[in-house]
């Protein structure tokens, strides 16, 4: 009898900007190469993505804009907030990447930061940037939807 083991997910925070900035593409995840300070601030929860980015560079990717606060209860050795952070992927995803990312407009964005199994992870996706009447067109059926939904519920109650 094999017990099957159970994945557990904390979500930190995510960046919801990014899915009305960008179309998104292929969702990637990727481990963080963290130290001990931003763990614990990343228990707390005190993380932010917008304006963050990967970026490969050398054969390896990085979280670039990250901002993790430093964690309040530490005597010294506290982490700066926005340095980069190596991300963990396998050489064929890098591989992958260097030559979708090359590709014209495309970037790695992050999209949400989360505990899986006690590890940090980061789950990331190719986008591509959208234009001001792209945004304008997300915007409106956002609104429909939302005024559509208040219909339905005004009717629902009577």
């Amino acid at each position: 009898m094999s017990a099957k083991k159970t994945e557990e997910t904390k979500v930190i925070c995510q960046n919801k900007k990014a899915r009305f900035e960008y179309e998104l593409g292929e969702h990637i995840e990727a481990g963080l190469v963290l130290l001990g300070t931003e763990v614990k601030s990343l228990r707390l929860g005190k993380a932010n993505l917008v304006d963050s980015y990967a970026r490969l560079e050398g054969g390896e990717a990085y979280l670039v804009g990250a901002h993790i606060s430093p964690y309040a209860n530490t005597a010294y050795g506290n982490h700066d907030p926005q340095r980069r952070r190596k991300l963990l992927l396998k050489r064929k995803e890098i591989n992958k990447l260097i030559g979708k990312v090359h590709e014209k407009g495309q970037s790695l964005i992050p999209l949400k930061l989360y505990f899986k199994n006690g590890r940090a992870k980061a789950e990331l996706a190719l986008a591509k940037g959208k234009k001001t009447y792209d945004k304008r067109q997300s915007m409106k059926e956002a609104d429909s939807k939302r005024e559509l939904s208040r219909t339905l519920k005004e009717f629902n109650r009577r």
